[in-house]
């Protein structure tokens, strides 16, 4: 059984930063939401097919540790996992590091639900993601 995960690297810009020069904590998480778009294509939930279906993952909730700052031009590495799931929910972490340096910058933990569009009707996870994932189910589906 694999675990999904993914990689993805970010420059810091200017518009990313403060007058001070320090990475302000939205642009964290904007770099958090590249990382879990592409997380969510591997667990086939791709930008084209929700267009198209109206089947969305929501962000329900997000926990984030600020654990060392970043700066202008620091060049960024984040790693994605999906870490558990649910009935109707599944749980994503992250990790921020730099490039050059393997010191923990963020940890972020994400749960999302699916969303089926415009009703806002919450939507089971697929069925096939039970036998994919099962060493990722929580202890209640078990």
């Amino acid at each position: 059984m694999q675990t999904p995960t993914i990689t993805t690297h970010e420059e810091v810009m200017f518009f990313d930063t403060d007058c001070g020069g320090v990475v302000h904590n939205l642009a964290y998480l904007r770099m958090i939401e590249t990382a879990r778009t592409r997380l969510a294509t591997k667990l086939g939930l791709n930008l084209r097919e929700m267009a198209h279906t109206h089947l969305y993952p929501v962000l329900v909730r997000t926990e984030i540790d600020y654990r060392k700052p970043t700066k202008l031009g620091d060049e960024l590495i984040i790693h994605g996992k999906l870490d558990s799931i649910e009935r109707a929910r599944f749980w994503c972490s992250f990790e921020m590091r730099r490039k050059d340096e393997d010191a923990l910058l963020i940890t972020c933990k994400q749960s999302l639900a699916l969303v089926q569009m415009p009703q806002g009707k919450p939507m089971r996870l697929p069925a096939d993601w039970k036998e994919k994932y099962a060493h990722l189910m929580a202890a209640t589906m078990k």
